[in-house]
Parts: C-alpha cells; structure tokens; sequence
C-alpha cells in the first residue's frame, strides 16, 4: 500500500514536471471560448519562476476585430481580496497591525449588530469571512452610499450566523479590512496598493479605478451574454474588488505569491505572513460556494483571501472573480511553484474555472474530463431549480384576494437603520416602491404581499405587516424588516 502511494506521488510529480505543449492549451482555451460563448479571454502559467504561458485569445469586444493580447485589461473582481490581505500583511510586518487586532483599533466607528461579535470580531474575522453577516451586497450594488457610509449602516444588520460559526462570504467586511488598511498606513487603500504593491512588481497596467482601466490603450469591454455593458464603479467597495490588470501584471503577483513573499531579490512579505494567508482560517460546508461542483474535491476551506482547496493530491490556493461584465480566476500549486490564471471578459458564466480545472489536468496527466458541460449543467440545473421554486411560489399564490387596506394607506415612509428608507407611493393605480436607486411598480400578489416587478427585484416579494389594532405598521423586503414611520 505504501509503496503504491510513493509511486503515485511520484507520477504527480513527474507529470506536474513535464515540458507544456502549449499547443494543447490552445485547443483547450478555444473549446472553452466556443463552449461558452465568450468574447475572449487571456491566460498564463508559471512554473518554477518562468512564464510557460501568456497569451490572449479571442477577441476585446464583440463584433470588433481586435484581440486579446496578453496586455489586454481585464476587471479581476475578487482576486482583488488577495491584494487587500497582502496589504495588511505588509502592516503586519511594519508593526503598524495584528491580524488579531480588534476592529475597532483601526475603525472607531465599526460595529456589528450582535453586542459579543461587536465587541470580539478582528482584522482576521473580516477577510476569513465569520463574522456571522450575510452578504447584503445590495447596499453596495444598488446605491450610491460611500465605503464608509455602507460600512456604518451594516453594523445595523441582524447576523444571519451566530458569530465565528459559519462561513459567509461578504464584500462589506473586505471593504472595511481596506479601510483598515489606509487607516494604519496614513493613506487611501488605492494609494497603498499602487505603491506598496503595483510599482514594486512592475504591474505596469493595473489600477484601481475604472476610468485608469477603459484609458488604457489595450483593454476588454465587459459583455452579459452578447451584449457589451458598462463597467461597474467599485469605488465604494474597492478593496473587496476593484482591481484592473493584464495576465501580464498579474504573473510578477503569482510570483510573489509563489516565492513566499519575495520577487527577484526583493522581498514584500515576510513568508510567515504568506504562509499565513494561504493557511486554512474558515472550514466551508460542503453546500458553500459552489464545493460540489467538482466531484474530486473533498476539503475546501477559506484564508486570508484565498480559497483552499484538495483536488487529486493537489494543494491548491485560489480565487475567483466576477463583476459586471468580466470573470477571472488565479489558481496556485504553492509546493510545485505553479500558476495558472483565466481572465475573461464574459460574466455569469463559469469559464475561468473550467479552463483552469483542464489546464491543471493536462498539466499533470489526469484523466481528462469536459469541464466546460460539467460546470454548464450544474448552472443548469441551478436555473431548474430557480425556476421549481417560482412555479412553487405561484402555485401557492391564494387567487381572488385583495389587499386589506385601501391602496392610499400603504403609502408612506418605512425605515430600517441599517437599509434606510423604502418610499411606497400610489401611481397610476397601483402602488410603487422607492429605495436607494431602486424604482419599482409594485404587483399584487394575494392578501398584504405584493411582488416588485423591475431589473434585479422582479418578484421579490414585499410583504406589508399589520399592527394588532389593524394599522399598516412595517414592510419587509430584500429580507430586511422596515418599520412605519
């Protein structure tokens, strides 16, 4: 038994040790952007300090001749969390942070809704995710508060999780990890990544903004489905996503992560504070971000902004992106000093992580396995399940009920401290709903519940709740519980 496993270890070594044929990443970089439909994407992969790989494929935008090149600029989304806990682990080896330290030594005002994990939660906490906090992205997507204002009103939201219990993932607690940051460094985050992080590794493309991003001579345009979109501003959630690079600027970053903290002579990061951000912090559930989409994983856990996963014998230190537009994925091998990492300028797909699973078995011989329909008919069957759920919900609708109130008695004003204010108006004979850049008819459903009807709400229910004397006392939406004014 000993002696198969040595053998089999040796075979992974030796394949993981093999020259590239690049030749067969492109047919599997060309079966992907086929498979998914993709304007483009770019990929690269290091290997022992050298570039086996940087190349683009595809094209910028959609329609337009012009390709993706190895300089084209992507938007990384949250390979960006990486970057804010390299930041803080520079702190940490200035003596300016602990990884341990409280919340609040760095952000007075910080607070959570649970008065223990208010008073316990730290730096850690927040870029491991267990806090106890569910996402609320909406607080960032869809208004136009600051980082710092979106960062006092979540302290207001009940904790979905008993703090330190389960791992959710949250932008929110990145986003504060940032202001952390410029709060011990005397400087805006943007400031400390470009010249603590950006300028040493020669990251000659990458900003954090997006109008630095579309000024750049070679860089994608974002595309849902066939059509270009916008790019998303990030600036009030920046440190949680808001990078911009190349697969150029981002192979000197593997690099660095690869070599413990060092890069051609010169070292950044202390390799205890690598090692330490590519330790297991959190363990994941198998349910939680997506785990059972590959049937050979069997341990995942979360870092200081790394994913940490198991697959066939390989250690591996990761991170996905998505924002508008774009996906992205880095995927490290640290005890084979290997990278590999797929930039792509189409969102609400899964092609980064296909390509990279196939990539990382031609690298070391596995079986080969068609990634891009696994992960298609997992999405799939999300959406079946997605749409069960909807026909589950009008099956249970009650027909011919009315409201219990005359329409002009649901309008008002309803407040939540951490949400603010939802504005119900009557128009047109029905009623509509207003919160933050939100402007939504609302439809009736049966009895109090009415389903808000426009893009990113359509269907979710709005559920208003009456006083014991009978009176329209609050509503609730997104989750949230909004009290009558």
């Amino acid at each position: 038994m000993m002696r198969t496993l040595l053998i089999l270890t040796a075979l992974v070594r030796i394949a993981g040790a093999q020259p590239l044929d690049t030749s067969k990443v492109d047919a599997l970089a060309e079966a992907a952007l086929k498979a998914w439909n993709a304007p483009g994407i770019a990929v690269a992969i290091v290997k022992d300090d050298r570039v086996l790989l940087a190349k683009g494929y595809g094209v910028k935008e959609r329609g337009q001749p012009d390709a993706v090149t190895a300089n084209t600029v992507f938007a990384i989304g949250s390979m960006t969390k990486a970057f804010t806990t390299a930041s803080m682990a520079m702190l940490v080896d200035d003596g300016k942070m602990s990884w341990d330290d409280p919340v609040r030594r760095h952000i007075e005002f910080f607070r959570l809704s649970d008065p223990l994990a208010s008073e316990q939660v730290t730096l850690r906490d927040l870029v491991c995710h267990r806090t106890g906090l569910s996402r609320n992205d909406v607080l960032w997507t869809g208004t136009s508060w600051s980082q710092e204002e979106i960062i006092r009103r979540v302290g207001y939201v009940k904790l979905s999780k008993p703090f330190r219990t389960a791992w959710q993932y949250n932008n929110i607690m990145v986003s504060a990890a940032g202001l952390a940051v410029a709060k011990a460094s005397g400087e805006t985050w943007q400031q400390f990544i470009q010249q603590r992080i950006f300028e040493p590794l020669g990251m000659k493309s990458a900003s954090t903004d997006v109008a630095a991003a579309q000024a750049a001579p070679d860089h994608a345009s974002p595309h849902r489905r066939t059509e270009v979109v916008a790019w998303h501003n990030l600036d009030n959630i920046a440190p949680a996503g808001a990078v911009n690079a190349s697969i150029t600027d981002l192979i000197p970053w593997a690099r660095l992560q690869l070599n413990g903290g060092e890069i051609d002579g010169k070292r950044l990061i202390s390799a205890t504070n690598v090692e330490e951000m590519h330790t297991p912090q959190m363990a994941m559930r198998p349910e939680d971000a997506g785990r059972d989409w590959n049937p050979d994983v069997d341990l995942m856990s979360y870092g200081l902004g790394w994913f940490i996963v198991d697959y066939r014998g390989l250690h591996l230190v990761s991170h996905g992106g998505a924002i508008d537009g774009f996906r992205s994925d880095i995927t490290l091998i640290p005890r084979e000093k290997t990278a590999v990492m797929v930039l792509s300028n189409l969102d609400q797909d899964n092609l980064p992580e296909a390509l990279r699973w196939s990539i990382l078995d031609l690298l070391h011989g596995f079986p080969e396995r068609d990634w891009n329909a696994l992960l298609m008919g997992h999405a799939q069957e999300e959406m079946k399940a997605a749409q069960a759920e909807r026909k589950r919900r009008a099956e249970q609708r009650a027909q011919g009920t009315t409201p219990s109130h005359a329409l002009a008695d649901y309008a008002g004003v309803y407040s939540d401290a951490g949400y603010g204010d939802v504005k119900i108006a009557v128009a047109n004979g029905g009623l509509t709903l207003e919160w933050a850049k939100l402007h939504a008819p609302l439809e009736h459903y049966h009895y109090d519940t009415f389903d808000a009807r426009g893009r990113g709400v359509n269907g979710s229910p709005v559920v208003f709740r009456l006083a014991a004397n009978g009176s329209i006392a609050g509503l609730s939406f997104m989750g949230v519980d909004f009290l009558r004014h």
